[in-house]
């Protein structure tokens, strides 16, 4: 089958669906790549080695008209209609946003959003959401250690010694959990919080302290202790007293870093104005639910900023600044992806019966497949 690969054209996109790793895979399962010249020079990769790896170099127009397209981001508006009607697209596009997947249907294509594979142990090598943050969670904490104007570790010097930052994290999945074990080889002291006291083994294995919020009522303890290997919703009590113990943790910190990003929804207020207020002068704030509005509502999607003395930073797309590696875990997800849908014979098949498919199909034949 014939598979192009366009460059991106989203602002600030830096990563590319394909890697010269993955494209020598797809051309020993007999298909043909054309990839768009330039298409991974911001991911250091060049035509050259993607020519040596097996594909074909061609325009953008040709790589948008193949039958098969992968991509990062969502096609543009503009690259719609260089894009052939039947034709399948693979990419995170997502599946949230409703005018968007209108305007790929009515572009007659067969959609596939990775970003909504489920959470379970058959998609995780095609889990795109766990990949990108756990780069997220690094380059968040690299970005803090450039902006805040001391040492991340403590240093014993002839001139005095120099105390380790101290950082808390708040969040604790897959960004918070990389931003843990990052802050943790800089030398940085860390304190992690979440809803879930049930990571708490998590993140002491890391090396950092768990913010504990004891409980006070058996209804708390039943609902720390979860179902099933599932960790349940805490009770608004423990959540108003963990609130506390947060705020007292960030008015200590030199660096806070926030992952509390839900696909689909507005970003949870973990960090209040009056939390930054309570901050010593030079600290540092990376908001990682930046694109869904952020953690702190003083955080300005896609800019820098200085409030109440702390710099505040919301990149909106992290892993796009380290695109070499996200490039490459990225295409694997893809590549494992392809996997359900191409088989070694014949061309791109759609087994509804498989429930992988089944949860990233998310237009077909003009039709919006998500409520």
């Amino acid at each position: 089958m014939l598979i192009g690969v366009p460059r991106e054209c989203a602002a600030g996109e830096t990563r590319v669906a394909v890697t010269p790793e993955t494209v020598k895979k797809l051309k020993a399962q007999g298909h043909t790549l054309c990839i768009a010249r330039g298409a991974g020079l911001a991911a250091s990769i060049t035509d050259e080695a993607f020519a040596a790896a097996g594909a074909e170099l061609g325009e953008q127009a040709q790589a948008l008209a193949a039958p098969l397209v992968l991509k990062v981001r969502a096609p543009e508006p503009e690259e719609l209609p260089l894009m052939q009607r039947g034709s399948a697209l693979v990419g995170m596009l997502n599946p949230f946003d409703r005018p968007g997947l209108e305007r790929l249907a009515a572009a007659g294509l067969t959609a596939f959003a990775l970003e909504a594979a489920p959470r379970t142990t058959r998609a995780q090598s095609m889990d795109v959401l766990s990949s990108q943050a756990n780069i997220a969670g690094y380059k968040a904490v690299m970005i803090a250690a450039d902006k805040y104007q001391r040492f991340f570790p403590m240093l014993m010097t002839a001139a005095g010694t120099v105390k380790a930052a101290r950082v808390v994290i708040l969040g604790v999945g897959v960004a918070g959990l990389q931003a843990i074990a990052t802050a943790k080889r800089l030398g940085a002291v860390i304190e992690a919080s979440d809803v879930r006291p049930s990571v708490k083994e998590q993140v002491e294995s890391l090396g950092a302290k768990f913010i504990d919020v004891p409980y006070e009522t058996a209804e708390e303890r039943e609902a720390a202790e979860g179902v099933g290997g599932y960790a349940r919703p805490m009770p608004p009590s423990w959540l108003e007293r963990q609130k506390v113990e947060v705020a007292k943790r960030v008015a200590q910190a030199d660096v806070v870093i926030t992952t509390a990003l839900i696909p689909g929804r507005a970003a949870p207020v973990l960090v209040s104005e009056d939390m930054v207020r309570s901050m010593k002068p030079g600290s540092v704030i990376v908001d990682l639910a930046a694109p869904a509005g952020g953690n702190c509502p003083l955080t300005e999607p896609g800019r820098t900023v200085l409030k109440h003395g702390v710099t505040l930073v919301g990149e909106t797309n992290l892993p796009a600044l380290v695109a070499a590696d996200a490039s490459a875990l990225y295409a694997r997800n893809v590549l494992d992806f392809l996997k359900l849908v191409l088989p070694k014979e014949g061309g791109l098949q759609v087994p509804m019966d498989d429930d992988i498919v089944a949860a990233v199909l998310v237009c077909r034949e003009g039709q919006v497949l998500r409520s």
